[in-house]
């Protein structure tokens, strides 16, 4: 069996906390521009809907719609949920998908296809930080 130095397990020990402390900040600035892409690209009758679009950390408010999430862990309170809620929020999923009688006017799934692959790269390069710290 391999002996780990006890100087190893400390840098072990406080990756997460390093890494969580890059990764927040980085999530929340992804979820910005995500909030603010969506806002721009949705349907504007009153502009209620868009403006109805948001985020948060761990669950979103009660009367919201959710849309979509990051994640960095399985911790819900690592977790940034995108949202609609009051207003025209209910509303926001037919804008997206159509009906019947309404051709669809997605904002939502061209928002996110277009900053997916930014936003992953972000996370990445933050939890390589995180990482490096603890080579310090």
């Amino acid at each position: 069996m391999v002996e780990v130095s006890p100087a190893f397990r400390r840098r072990l020990k406080v990756i997460p906390a390093l890494i969580t402390a890059e990764v927040r900040p980085v999530m929340e600035a992804c979820a910005d521009e995500l909030v603010a892409m969506m806002q721009t690209l949705a349907p504007r009758d009153t502009g209620e809907g868009a403006a109805s679009i948001g985020w948060t950390w761990g669950d979103a408010p009660k009367v919201a719609m959710v849309l979509d999430s990051l994640t960095a862990k399985k911790n819900a309170k690592d977790r940034i949920v995108i949202y609609a809620a009051g207003g025209d929020a209910f509303h926001m999923r037919f804008q997206e998908f159509g009906t019947v009688d309404m051709p669809a006017q997605p904002f939502f799934w061209p928002a996110y296809r277009a900053l997916k692959a930014k936003i992953k790269r972000r996370i990445a390069a933050a939890v390589r930080r995180g990482v490096k710290k603890a080579n310090v």
